[in-house]
């Protein structure tokens, strides 16, 4: 029996549901994470896109407790190297190129999950299914599970 953790990718507005807004839709992904079910990978981009989407100020109303956060972070993810680009023959495009990085990361690393509820990622559904990946919102993701 394989007992390894599926390999996930979150995007930024699912670490936020999770880590600053309390979602309570999140805690089954709190939960695999802690059990080590699920192995959430991300890149220094990703995490710098965090951090400037927390330092913008819009934020600033939900009085972000940042040493937690960044330490949440520092427990459950696994920061990888940025995979190198793929064929422009290979390449899913993602219509929106902020999100590319997703997309890119979940298939280069074989994620069997990418998190998320940006529309431009799960127009990708089917093609990142081709490559393994489900991507799938948090919510899609917990029945599936």
């Amino acid at each position: 029996m394989n007992h390894d953790p599926q390999i996930a990718v979150l995007d930024t507005n699912v670490v936020l549901d999770w880590l600053l807004f309390g979602n309570p839709q999140c805690a089954p992904l709190q939960q695999a994470l802690t059990t080590a079910a699920l192995r959430w990978v991300a890149t220094a981009e990703m995490r710098d896109e965090l951090a400037h989407v927390l330092a913008g100020g819009r934020l600033d109303r939900w009085s972000p407790d940042l040493p937690l956060l960044w330490s949440q972070w520092n427990k459950h993810c696994v920061e990888v190297p940025t995979p190198p680009p793929a064929s422009r023959a290979a390449r899913l495009r993602c219509s929106d190129p902020d999100d590319q990085k997703f997309v890119d990361l979940a298939v280069a690393c074989g994620a069997r999950w990418l998190l998320s509820r940006d529309r431009a990622v799960l127009k990708l559904r089917r093609r990142l299914r081709e490559h393994g990946v489900a991507a799938v919102t948090p919510d899609e993701w917990v029945v599936r599970t």
